[in-house]
């Protein structure tokens, strides 16, 4: 169990460690809000992967992000050493006096212990229950109910040495001006001038797809007079290949595509001025419930209770609840099986319908 550190220790620079995939980033804001309310004067900095960094850079609250670059291995071994060498030099010259290391790895713990900061907290991981581990680490958490919680739940935990408050935290997505004004020309450019919806029914692994004919279907029952319907996807071949399935199905002539010509923060903008999200579990999914825009979204056989998205304007359709699923961790993530398939258009309209006619 972590033990608690005094109430008058107050620290003037924070770094939060995280090291994961997009949407995981974006459920770590929770742990910098919380932060900034309690320590409103420290720097809060976080290190990641540097192609998360979009879902961070517009943080008000961080002061700076390092980052990682996972091609510096491609570069060779010598390369990697002298980047190495230059991230841990500094966040050294940054004299820390927390790290919070919200990640499972050997890397992020060792960047810990290098920080030379007097308070180093991280989870107690079963699989990490070794001399490393607690040499890098003075303060550790229980991770004894993480699979009773929400990845957000879990993150905030991380923050219980320090006792801080974290009822009521939400999960929040910056973006710039500019990156709305991008993506307004990119509606402008595909005639759509007034409300729209986004539907965004790609993911990088296939197992987490609707069938795109169902997709189709439901864009085509919600037609209806100046309501425009957007897709969006990563600029990735199979996905693009995916949406342009779709569009071939469908008889609605308001859907249009600007899928793989944003950025994410673009994204973020163009979901944060939609009237409803409609998608799967998928860092979209995540980003328009930390912009409170109204979302729908589809689950299939991942953890539910710890990716469900974070806050009450949203609705989840669980395909557990229309036939039986493997267990998450049985799952190959290079299947091409759609375990969606159970899920009806029918329930998926009135959910989004549920949103826009109210």
């Amino acid at each position: 169990m972590a033990s608690q550190i005094p109430a008058s220790f107050i620290p003037r620079n924070i770094l939060v460690i995280k090291l994961r995939h997009h949407g995981d980033m974006l459920l770590t804001t929770p742990v910098i809000n919380a932060l900034r309310q309690r320590y409103p004067n420290a720097a809060i900095d976080v290190l990641l992967y540097q192609e998360t960094r979009p879902m961070l850079q517009a943080h008000p609250a961080i002061r700076k992000l390092h980052l990682i670059d996972r091609n510096w291995k491609k570069q060779g071994v010598w390369h990697q050493a002298k980047q190495e060498l230059k991230l841990v030099n500094a966040i050294r010259d940054s004299h820390y006096d927390v790290v919070i290391n919200l990640a499972d790895q050997w890397r992020s713990a060792l960047i810990t212990r290098l920080s030379g900061a007097p308070v180093r907290i991280g989870f107690a991981y079963n699989k990490r229950n070794n001399r490393f581990w607690h040499y890098c680490h003075n303060h550790l958490v229980s991770t004894q109910n993480f699979s009773q919680l929400h990845t957000v739940e879990q993150n905030l935990l991380a923050l219980s040495p320090l006792d801080i408050a974290t009822d009521g935290v939400p999960v929040s997505m910056y973006y710039a001006d500019e990156e709305w004004l991008a993506a307004q020309r990119q509606l402008h450019e595909q005639g759509v001038n007034g409300p729209y919806i986004v539907i965004q029914p790609t993911s990088r692994w296939t197992f987490k797809c609707w069938e795109d004919e169902k997709v189709a279907a439901l864009i085509d029952q919600l037609n209806q007079p100046g309501l425009h319907i957007v897709l969006t996807a990563a600029p990735d071949r199979k996905e693009m290949a995916m949406i342009a399935h779709i569009l071939s199905l469908c008889q609605n002539p308001q859907v249009t595509t600007i899928a793989g010509q944003l950025s994410l923060t673009q994204l973020a903008a163009l979901i944060d001025h939609a009237r409803l999200f409609i998608g799967v579990d998928s860092a979209p999914m995540h980003m328009a419930a930390a912009l409170q825009t109204p979302c729908v979204a589809l689950f299939g056989p991942t953890k539910l209770q710890q990716w469900r998205p974070w806050g009450a304007n949203n609705r989840v359709i669980w395909a557990g609840d229309y036939g039986s699923l493997p267990t998450p961790d049985s799952i190959d993530t290079k299947t091409e099986q759609r375990y969606l398939s159970a899920i009806p258009v029918e329930d998926v309209v009135a959910a989004a319908r549920s949103y826009l006619d109210a």
